[in-house]
């Protein structure tokens, strides 16, 4: 394993465990993080239009920016349900980097930035 891939997996773990722990210092249930830690792998449903509409859909719900933009607006709006939200989407992304699993090419699906999976 090269040191950008390693890097890039071991950031995805720090994000994962700093998202989980401020999950439940928040107070937050642990039903709702259950119930939505794989929603972002429904976008797995863009792949039934073609590898490259399916690998924009799959990218952009597998960026840090979705989870950070309604992080932003939970905490500047006083949503605890966005934060909550965000962080379960963070700590899936998180998760997905540190086993290898990274943003997809539009050549197929097991082409990503990470690794071929």
């Amino acid at each position: 394993m090269n040191r950008p891939r390693l890097l890039l997996r071991v950031e995805g773990a720090v994000v994962a465990g700093a998202a989980l722990a401020a999950y439940f210092d928040g107070g937050h249930p642990w039903w709702l993080l259950v119930a939505l830690v794989l929603a972002p792998d429904l976008s797995f449903v863009g792949y039934a239009g073609g590898p490259r509409l399916g690998a924009s859909v799959y990218n952009a719900a597998h960026t840090y920016a979705g989870p950070l933009v309604v992080l932003t607006y939970g905490v500047l709006g006083d949503s605890g349900t966005a934060v909550a939200v965000a962080l379960v989407w963070g700590t899936h992304i998180g998760v997905d980097r540190a086993l290898g699993y990274g943003l997809k090419y539009p050549t197929a699906f097991k082409d990503t930035h990470l690794q071929r999976v």
